[in-house]
């Protein structure tokens, strides 16, 4: 499963491929998100006071105010500056080599951008023969929300990119050549980090198998490129569609201009409808494989 691409990719990662380093570097991301949440944590107990601070914790399960979800995505810097200084530190190699191929990384995101709102716009037209959309911000707060908005997306989705697509895959296919390692390993955690104990029991296997799926399109289109540029392109599309468009009702609704009119614990629809991003989730994957090749 290693194309040329790929192996370029992975090149960077092969002098420093033990074990220990790649433990170690797990250990500084998780150490670095954790501080930066702690460290939100106690600013807003300075500011707000420790009741308030704590009340707002608990609120960033199913953030639903423009500020909750400034705050929810505040800490995931944490984690990519945990992922770029294990790459530095402790496997010698340049932050850059996380991302790939840089002249390639921007008309990957560009492309997959492009695909993915074409496949958006039909799907969001579909789902509105069957549903009315509540509003949720007022349009002239939504837009001036917006910058911030499309800013706090695209590191968020960067994070877990060069987390999941990047550093984990690198390092895992630079020492094992099993495509389930490398390959399925770092989707099925990216799936977990997923789960929600607070949706309906079929709903949140749904969403980690939905998130999974996406996982594994995004990685193929890291390995027949070389670069994060499709697969970001791609999540950041879902994203904004999902956190700044058409938000599920109780789940991240803070940034959406409209909301569902059902639950994302409808144990009647959710199921179906997650299918259904399963089955755009793998069109969207189908048609960039095709374009890339190009």
């Amino acid at each position: 499963m290693f194309t040329p691409q790929f192996e370029r990719f992975i090149a960077p990662a092969r002098p420093k491929a033990q074990i220990w380093r790649l433990l170690a570097s797990i250990g500084i991301i998780a150490a670095c998100y954790f501080g930066a949440t702690v460290g939100l944590f106690f600013l807003a107990a300075m500011l707000l006071g420790p009741q308030r601070a704590q009340a707002l914790a608990l609120s960033l399960a199913h953030p639903q105010t423009p500020q909750l979800v400034f705050a929810l995505f505040a800490s995931f810097p944490g984690a990519a500056i945990g992922a770029m200084l294990a790459t530095r530190f402790i496997h010698g190699r340049r932050i850059r080599t996380l991302f790939g191929a840089g002249p390639q990384l921007l008309r990957g995101f560009l492309l997959a951008l492009a695909v993915s709102a074409v496949f958006a716009a039909v799907y969001i037209l579909i789902w509105s023969f069957l549903f009315s959309a509540r509003p949720n911000l007022g349009l002239g707060l939504w837009l001036k929300l917006l910058p911030l908005t499309l800013l706090a997306l695209l590191i968020q989705t960067g994070t877990e990119e060069v987390i999941f697509r990047g550093f984990l895959p690198q390092q895992l296919a630079a020492r094992f050549s099993n495509p389930l390692i490398w390959f399925v390993l770092p989707s099925l955690a990216f799936g977990a980090m997923h789960y929600d104990p607070s949706l309906a029991m079929p709903v949140r296997w749904m969403v980690v198998a939905a998130t999974t799926v996406f996982a594994l399109a995004a990685l193929d289109l890291v390995r027949v490129t070389g670069n994060l540029g499709a697969a970001w392109g791609f999540h950041f599309a879902n994203n904004l569609l999902a956190v700044g468009l058409l938000g599920n009702s109780g789940s991240i609704t803070g940034l959406a201009l409209f909301v569902t009119p059902y639950s994302a614990s409808d144990t009647a629809l959710m199921p179906w409808l997650l299918l259904a991003d399963m089955l755009t989730t793998i069109a969207i994957w189908a048609t960039l494989r095709r374009l890339l090749h190009r």
